[in-house]
């Protein structure tokens, strides 16, 4: 389902197919949970990158299409920015982060919507084909400040900016390396912003960003 093989033009050449999301990252995500971060289970508002996996059988490649099951009523399509890791990053600074990067490219995340952040449910995030990679990996001199577009069924309905996270491309790097080691050819997700569509089955989508191309999938019936 995944081919691995998205266009680079420098090192590693392929992707590992590790692909790491990072949660409440965007100021207004984490804005809207409101006082219950205060609350059981959280405790508290987040001090480090909260991250989640998107395993080998959530990839796909551009124009694949997501099994939506009889017991999920929509699926949330999150557009986010992939940071492609070029050389082993472990305990990098933020001054020299990027310079770990062979490029950016486009994810599709998708995910069964939920109201709990706390240790992300696996049913939730690791539904087959929910992450589509690509179409292609480009060098990008700033990653923070890069618009994304949503069209569904062909229509416009969700906008984002990379601009604005909590933690930028080059902070949130150099705080994941800190305590794990990221590999060549895996994939970083700066973050989902706040406000991102949900989708049903029969319907398609597609994310378009100046640059790095443009995204495709579509949600069918199981």
């Amino acid at each position: 389902m995944f081919d691995p093989c998205i266009a680079f033009d420098a090192a590693p050449w392929r992707l590992s197919g590790v692909v790491y999301g990072t949660l409440l990252n965007d100021p207004a995500a984490l804005a809207a949970l409101g006082n219950a971060v205060d609350q059981p289970p959280y405790k508290a508002p987040p001090r480090a990158p909260v991250l989640y996996l998107k395993p080998r059988n959530t990839l796909a490649a551009s124009g694949d299409a997501t099994p939506v099951p009889a017991d999920v009523d929509s699926f949330e399509l999150g557009a986010a920015l992939g940071l492609v890791i070029g050389r082993s990053a472990c305990r990098v600074s933020e001054a020299q982060a990027l310079s770990y990067l062979a490029g950016c490219t486009l994810v599709a995340d998708l995910s069964v919507p939920h109201d709990s952040f706390y240790r992300p449910g696996v049913r939730f995030k690791a539904r087959d084909a929910s992450c589509l990679v690509g179409p292609a990996v480009v060098r990008l001199a700033v990653p923070d400040q890069v618009l994304l577009q949503v069209r569904v069924d062909g229509q416009p309905m969700h906008s984002t900016s990379t601009a604005g996270m909590h933690r930028p491309a080059a902070r949130l790097l150099a705080e994941v390396s800190d305590f794990m080691t990221l590999q060549p050819g895996d994939v970083l997700m700066l973050g989902v912003k706040a406000g991102a569509p949900r989708l049903r089955a029969g319907q398609r989508y597609s994310i378009e960003a100046e640059g790095l191309g443009r995204l495709q999938g579509r949600l069918v019936a199981e």
